[in-house]
């Protein structure tokens, strides 16, 4: 059993991993806080200790190693606000005289420098100090000057000044979480918008979204689009499909049946082709719709290898006319890929080359090129080629200029539909030798 529940939003998320990592990252800096403040706070403690026990070396130094020359007592605690004693091989001087059991067991340490005194149980004395110890001569007299300050009165100043800043910390983490909050509402306006209009999609008050997206969802919202579009043209092809299927097979089928139902003539040889041109007619349509149906157009996450399908449809029609030559020219590689479904770019090829090679005279160029944001198709032949006052006539469906070479005029028809399916366009015009070329440009 999860002790956390997963969120199921993105602001949920958001607030799962932002509002911890900020608690913990102040926790972090509180603390840090504490430590150096309580490293900064004994240095200087210590750099005062030690500047005070070099004035009073300098005064002990002046006097020749005699303390009782010195002015005790009060001086020294209302300039120092500090605790010391000074010790000779001959007398003892401790101020003030509530420290004494503290100080003196200090004199017999060896320990130089800071010394620190914790939890001390000793009355009428504090009990937490730091004390800095040196031992030096004056003209021959040993001396031993230790001078001690109370770390409680300091120890209470900073933890008040360390529960401050915790309160401040605490604020500042409310802060943060408004500041969060307000930043994930702000930032989540687009979802937002996308998420209602997404509604008003599933409802029908719109086709289309047109919701102003951040950039992480624009290629989602391109994406949604495009395939409302691809859904939107599918459906009109399919009712435009059994239009014309409808439209195209009335008449054979009329012609047909008249000839069934008409008793008075016998059924003899011609009117057998008449019935099988019919049949034909209707067949060659039925292909073609079916063709037309099998169109993917643009898909995302599909692609074809231009390269490898152009050499399998060189080979076959190779096989197909073995008396003319297909050629390829590119600088593409095997793995390049473009991002057109294989079956649509098997489609124009293969009606391209066939095309070509129904009227080439002994040979036929593919080239395959990738330029900036086009991918380029151009196939050459050496044919008779089309006039210049029919080339804008041509990939018109059923659309034949010459009835003598076998076909039914879809071909390039077929062609211009797939290509114009995925934003492309395609162009004819004469090469240098004579002939056809026909170039499909189709957007990467």
């Amino acid at each position: 059993m999860m002790l956390i529940r997963k969120p199921r939003s993105v602001k949920g998320w958001l607030l799962l991993l932002l509002l911890p990592a900020g608690i913990a990252l102040m926790a972090i800096a509180w603390l840090i806080h504490g430590l150096l403040l309580e490293r900064m706070s004994r240095e200087f403690v210590e750099s005062r200790l030690e500047d005070e026990v070099a004035f009073l070396e300098h005064h002990i130094r002046q006097s020749d190693g005699e303390i009782d020359e010195l002015e005790t007592g009060n001086y020294f605690e209302e300039v120092f606000h500090h605790a010391f004693v000074i010790q000779s091989p001959t007398q003892t001087a401790v101020s003030p005289q509530s420290w004494r059991p503290l100080l003196i067991p200090l004199l017999q340490s060896d320990e130089e420098a800071s010394i620190w005194l914790h939890d001390t149980e000793l009355s009428n004395a504090p009990t937490d100090i730091l004390a800095y110890r040196r031992t030096f001569s004056a003209h021959g007299v040993p001396v031993t000057v230790i001078v001690a300050e109370d770390m409680g009165a300091l120890k209470r100043g900073q933890a008040e000044l360390h529960a401050w800043t915790a309160i401040v910390s605490v604020l500042l983490i409310i802060l943060l979480v408004g500041v969060i909050w307000f930043g994930i509402n702000l930032s989540m306006r687009p979802v937002v918008s996308l998420q209602a209009a997404l509604k008003r999609l599933q409802s029908g008050e719109i086709s289309r979204i047109n919701a102003e997206a951040p950039e992480e969802f624009l290629p989602l919202v391109n994406q949604l689009n495009q395939l409302l579009d691809s859904l939107d043209q599918r459906l009109e092809r399919s009712r435009e499909a059994l239009a014309n299927l409808s439209h195209s097979v009335k008449t054979p089928i009329a012609a047909v049946r008249q000839i069934l139902e008409d008793s008075s003539r016998p059924l003899n040889n011609e009117l057998r082709q008449e019935m099988g041109s019919r049949l034909g007619d209707i067949d060659h349509q039925l292909e073609a719709e079916i063709r037309r149906s099998q169109f993917a157009g643009p898909q995302v996450g599909k692609s074809a290898c231009p390269v490898k399908q152009a050499r399998d449809l060189l080979w076959m029609l190779g096989r197909l006319y073995p008396e003319k030559s297909f050629e390829l020219q590119t600088v593409l590689t095997d793995e390049t890929r473009w991002p057109i479904e294989e079956h649509d770019l098997s489609e124009v090829l293969g009606n391209l080359l066939d095309n070509a090679g129904k009227w080439s005279h002994s040979c036929v160029e593919l080239s395959l090129a990738q330029g900036d944001g086009t991918n380029q198709i151009t196939v050459s032949d050496d044919g008779q080629g089309v006039k210049e006052s029919e080339m804008s006539c041509l990939g018109q469906r059923g659309l034949r200029l010459d009835e003598q070479t076998p076909g039914h005029g879809l071909g390039l028809a077929i062609v211009r539909e797939i290509v114009e399916r995925y934003g492309g366009s395609v162009s004819f015009s004469t090469p240098p030798r004579g002939g056809l070329r026909v170039t499909v440009e189709i957007p990467n």
